[in-house]
């Protein structure tokens, strides 16, 4: 439960992050993708606490890529979901192949914020991107 609130804690600050880096100029735009595919990550760690880092990582990876190909998909319904300011945020507008990259970069930080987070605070000593 400590370790959920921990990461509970995590995301709420990824969030923030993330909405920040749309309204400081400067910012890449990139790195608010980077940020919600760490947000993604957290929230399916608090979800699926007990499933492996890796179980957590790859579903991160497919989430967040599946999200970013559904965007190829047009219909007025999705679209205009698509328009609205939660819809933006949850679905994005437009596929671009860099947003893949955005992802999987954020995931990969979060993995490893994860597992420092881990061995500092709850005495776990793996490193490796691996099955336990």
């Amino acid at each position: 439960m400590k370790k959920r609130l921990v990461y509970i804690l995590i995301t709420l600050i990824i969030i923030v992050l993330g909405l920040l880096s749309r309204e400081i100029r400067g910012i890449p735009l990139f790195m608010g993708d980077v940020f919600w595919a760490m947000m993604v990550f957290y929230i399916i760690a608090i979800l699926l606490d007990k499933k492996s880092d890796l179980f957590i990582f790859v579903s991160s990876v497919i989430i967040t890529y599946i999200v970013e190909f559904t965007q190829l998909y047009h219909r007025p319904w999705i679209d205009d979901f698509r328009r609205t300011p939660i819809g933006h945020i949850l679905l994005g507008q437009g596929f671009l192949f860099s947003d893949l990259i955005a992802y999987l970069a954020g995931i990969i930080i979060g993995y490893y914020i994860k597992k420092t987070i881990d061995n500092k605070f709850f005495n776990y000593k793996e490193y490796k991107l691996e099955e336990r």
